[in-house]
């Protein structure tokens, strides 16, 4: 009589290494070699680009799949723009003979320095398709006093 395998989650939970699967189906190592190169650093930070657009200073930050209404926070003191996000992310794959569930969670967050002279109350924010994006008017540049002339006497 012929022994069947069977694999327990928990038996799974143990081997991550991608070459340590003596026991797997090449499928199961094409999947092991997939999670060492999925790369969760990616998922867990907050890219971020500024421009200056016609007098405006502009901050856009990817943050797809989040709900801005929920999970994101732009807030100015003191002169640094904080965006703060939270995101939760659930996946559940269903085949015959096989389930997989997956969750990643966690928090991102990003301080950019604002030019002086940024008024906190001109600070707006707006969300669509996965872009956070941060407008404020530049302040007006001051003028430095102009030089002056200072005469050289002689003794």
């Amino acid at each position: 009589m012929s022994e069947m395998l069977r694999r327990s989650p928990f038996e799974a939970s143990r081997s991550h290494a991608p070459f340590d699967m003596p026991s797997k189906s090449p499928f199961g190592m094409l999947d092991s070699l997939q999670r060492l190169f999925d790369s969760d650093i990616e998922k867990s930070t907050m890219r971020v680009e500024e421009i200056v657009e016609d007098n405006t200073l502009v901050v856009r930050a990817e943050l797809p799949g989040i709900d801005p209404d929920k999970d994101v926070e732009v807030s100015v003191e003191d002169g640094v723009l904080t965006i703060s996000a939270r995101r939760e992310d659930k996946s559940e794959t269903r085949q015959e003979g096989m389930y997989r569930s997956e969750f990643r969670y966690g928090s991102m967050l990003r301080r950019i320095a604002l030019p002086e002279g940024v008024s906190e109350s001109d600070v707006k924010a707006s969300y669509k398709d996965g872009i956070l994006e941060v407008r404020t008017p530049m302040p007006a540049k001051k003028t430095a006093p102009a030089a002056t002339k200072v005469a050289i006497t002689r003794d």
